[in-house]
Order: structure tokens, then C-alpha cells, then sequence
């Protein structure tokens, strides 16, 4: 048993104290690079370097971290094991799931989201190489950090100062958003009205906490989706979105895929973007087609949700209505005004029902939403709307 520990937190506590991070991995390797990385950053300290998922579950008492760093494959007690002993012993944990990019690692991970994990992080299949590291190093740090201020907000009722994070070249988690306005506040956000067109697509972007977040939402638009095209990109990596797809399909009881380059668009159906690759909207012999996209990241995302929003201008026009569901960053911002002024309208995921209001609190505070609702009140919207409903 290898274990770190650092020492107690503090008896006092401001929302400037260092978030508490739990690092759970049989990789000597990993646990040392991802110390060292934690250790670097000024708002965050390392609790605990552990081994074993038994480690964690007997040591958490005494750690309290607010964060936990969780490998999937470990000895003793691998990571979906230990998931659900951890919250019982801290429900307030917060907890990303680590894994390698294997189809049986990304059906794990979509499990442990189900069981209460807050996020999942792909890891490298070397560290050797550096951007790779470099990837992985960011995306870490931006999670931990933008997760764990829901644990200080709680903690606190003021949103923390996040410091700012390095650019790098490539990584499915955006830079830093603004700090968002609190939920008391949204009010003061609204609103631009509906569009005057009818809507003849949807369009929705997501990030963080968007995979829970999708499967409630297409599970709420049936009718909607048996008339309409829906068009989604949510930033996940190659092999993760196969899987998203097909949990996709069984929550919406209507087909849905990864999006195929050159492949007529139609209603009835739910088109995803594959991870590593841009989804786009083009028109072939003046029908609407996916366009995929191997271009560079956009908004340090691939896929990122802005080159579907602004490519499908030009194939729908005004009969745009987009969604901007929970995630890091602010994506899907710069493509939502251009919706909005082809005439289309967009609404926002609120802050109080989203894991992380960044996406969508870029998109409110822009001033280009019709509307900043709730989760559940999303779906039935979009339904009403679709079916002739202006306000």
C-alpha cells in the first residue's frame, strides 16, 4: 500500500483555501505526475496519493477531500467499486473518473456518471510523449478546478476566483469562462424574443455534465424529434461518443448516431459529432448534409460546437433554435449570435441545474438567449415551440 497524505485541512475555512484533491491510481507514474501538477497550482493541494480504491474508501474520513481523481483498473478495488463506498461516506465528493481510451473503459465511465461520478478524463495511452501529457495535464486541472468550485460555492455561497489555465494546442475542456452571474441573478439576464420563423432544426452544444444532461433531454423532445433533424456536439473523444450515440438511441427511442461525412440530414433522426472531428452543415444538390471536419481545434475544442452552429446558417437560415447545455468554456457563444442574428434564437441551460455554467452562462450573459431555463423545463419548451408556440 503506497499512501500520501497530507496534512489536516484547516479548522477555518475561506473560499480562497486550496480545494482538497484525492489522487486514486495504481500507476506510481500517474499518481507522481498528477501530484506534481496539483502541487503547481496555487487554488488546489494534494490530500492523498493512494494506491487502491480500498485505500480511498478506508482513508477518506481522514483525508476529506473535495475532489477525487478516480482510476477505473486498480488492484483490491477497482474504480466503479469504490464510486458508490465513497459518496456514501461523503455525498458532497467530487468525483472524475480516469481511463484509458478502450471501448470497455468508456462504457465503465458512462456508468460511473450514472452513479453519481461528476466527470470522466480520458488519459493518455503514454506520458512519454509530451503533448499527449501536456493534453492530459490541462484537462485535469481545468475539471478539478471548475468542479470543485460547486463544492466551494456550497461551502461558501460566493463563486471562487479561478486562476487562469495555460492555452495548449488541443483538449476537449475550454479555457476558463468568465465568472458566471449567480442563479438570483439570471432574471436579470432575459431575454430577447423567439424568432419570428418557425424552427426547422435543433441544434445543441454541451460539455461537461452534458452526457447526463443529453440523455434527460432527448428523452423529453420525441415528438419533436419524429418532424426534425437533431444535430448534436458534445466535446468528448474519439471512442466515448460511439458510446454516447447508443445511449443516445435507447434514452430517445429514435435512431442516433455519429455523424457520417457526406450523409443526408432528415427528421427522425439524432446526429452526433464523432469525437476528433468538427461536425459541420453543407448543401448537396440543395439538401442539407453533415460535413465532417479535420481541421484544427476551435475554442481549444475538436469537436467543438461552434462550426455546427455558425455552417448551419447557411442551410436553414432563420429556422435555427439552438441549446447551450451545462459545460466548461464558451463555446457554442460565438455561433449562437450568428444565429441570432440570421434571425434564429437560442436558449441556455440555467446555472442552478448545470454541473459546470460556463457554456451556457457565456451564451446568457452574451445577451443572445430567448431563454435560461432549467433542465426539465427545456424539453417540453422546445416541443411547444416546434409545434407553432412563439413565446
Amino acid at each position: 500500500m503506497s499512501v500520501a497524505l497530507a496534512g489536516s485541512p484547516a479548522a477555518s475555512s475561506t473560499q480562497y483555501e486550496p480545494l482538497r484533491v484525492m489522487i486514486v491510481d495504481d500507476s506510481v507514474v500517474i499518481r507522481g505526475l498528477i501530484s506534481r501538477w496539483v502541487e503547481a497550482e496555487p487554488d488546489m493541494t494534494v490530500a492523498a496519493s493512494l494506491r487502491t480504491g480500498l485505500d480511498a474508501v478506508n482513508q477518506i474520513d481522514r483525508i476529506r477531500p473535495d475532489v477525487a481523481v478516480l482510476d477505473i483498473e486498480m488492484p483490491e478495488l477497482d474504480g466503479i467499486s469504490a464510486l458508490p463506498k465513497l459518496l456514501a461516506k461523503k455525498r458532497d465528493l467530487i468525483i472524475i473518473m480516469a481511463s484509458t481510451l478502450t471501448r470497455r473503459n468508456a462504457e465503465i465511465s458512462f456508468k460511473a456518471l450514472s452513479l453519481g461520478a461528476a466527470d470522466y478524463i480520458p488519459k493518455p495511452e503514454t506520458t512519454r510523449e509530451p503533448h499527449a501529457a501536456e493534453i492530459f495535464k490541462h484537462d485535469l486541472l481545468q475539471k478539478i478546478r471548475h468542479l470543485g468550485s460547486k463544492v466551494r460555492r456550497r461551502a461558501t455561497g460566493v463563486a471562487p476566483v479561478a486562476a487562469a489555465a495555460p492555452a495548449v494546442l488541443r483538449e476537449p475542456a475550454a479555457p476558463l469562462a468568465p465568472a458566471a452571474p449567480t442563479v438570483a441573478s439570471q432574471a436579470a439576464l432575459v431575454k430577447r424574443a423567439f424568432g419570428a420563423t418557425a424552427p426547422r432544426v435543433l441544434l445543441i452544444g454541451s460539455s461537461t455534465g452534458g452526457p447526463q444532461a443529453l440523455m434527460t433531454l432527448v428523452a423529453d423532445i420525441g415528438p419533436l424529434i419524429d418532424r426534425y433533424p437533431v444535430l448534436i456536439t458534445q466535446h468528448m473523444p474519439p471512442t466515448f461518443t460511439t458510446i454516447l450515440a447508443e445511449h443516445l438511441m435507447r434514452a430517445s427511442r429514435h435512431p442516433a448516431h455519429e455523424g457520417v461525412d457526406g450523409e443526408a440530414i432528415k427528421p427522425g433522426r439524432i446526429y452526433l459529432a464523432p469525437g476528433g472531428r468538427h461536425m459541420r452543415v453543407a448543401k448537396q444538390g440543395g439538401n442539407p448534409v453533415i460535413a465532417l471536419d479535420d481541421g484544427p481545434p476551435v475554442n481549444f475544442c475538436k469537436p467543438a460546437v461552434d462550426p455546427l452552429f455558425t455552417s448551419a446558417i447557411d442551410v436553414w437560415q432563420s429556422g435555427i433554435l439552438a441549446v447551450v447545455l451545462t459545460g466548461m468554456g464558451s463555446d457554442g457563444m460565438r455561433g449562437g449570435k450568428e444565429i441570432v442574428a440570421a434571425g434564429g434564437s437560442v436558449i441556455a441551460q440555467d446555472e442552478a441545474s448545470s454541473v459546470v455554467w460556463g457554456m451556457p452562462g457565456a451564451a446568457a450573459n452574451a445577451g443572445i438567449c430567448a431563454a435560461v431555463l432549467p433542465l426539465n423545463q427545456i424539453g417540453p419548451k422546445l416541443v411547444r415551440l416546434f409545434s407553432g408556440d412563439r413565446s
